[in-house]
């Protein structure tokens, strides 16, 4: 990737991190550690107080970087995202149904 323009969001996010410098082992050490970090403190999140649905996305794009099975999973997630977008009714009101009224 030495001289041409990063295309991918990955690639985008590595050379924002300056990480193309630094040796592929120690990379992946250290894209492993933090993305791991932040992936289990998502896990955690689902059952303590805070933003699960948020922070477990934002730990396997930073695995994402450098593993292929995290890419998989970020492109499993787009896909079901896109499918939950397809199936919502988009006429749906966010206000409660009345009950019918009994004539009696």
């Amino acid at each position: 990737m030495q001289g041409a323009s990063p295309r991918t969001f990955f690639d985008r996010l590595r050379v924002a991190l300056k990480l193309e410098v630094l040796p592929a082992g120690i990379r992946r050490l250290i894209i492993g550690v933090v993305g791991g970090m932040v992936l289990l403190i998502g896990f955690a999140l689902i059952f303590l107080p805070g933003p699960a649905v948020v922070v477990i996305p934002l730990g396997l794009a930073i695995l994402a970087t450098e593993f292929a099975w995290a890419r998989r999973y970020v492109h499993k997630a787009r896909e079901l995202l896109e499918k939950a977008k397809q199936k919502k009714p988009a006429d749906r009101m966010l206000t409660r149904e009345q009950p019918p009224s009994d004539p009696s």
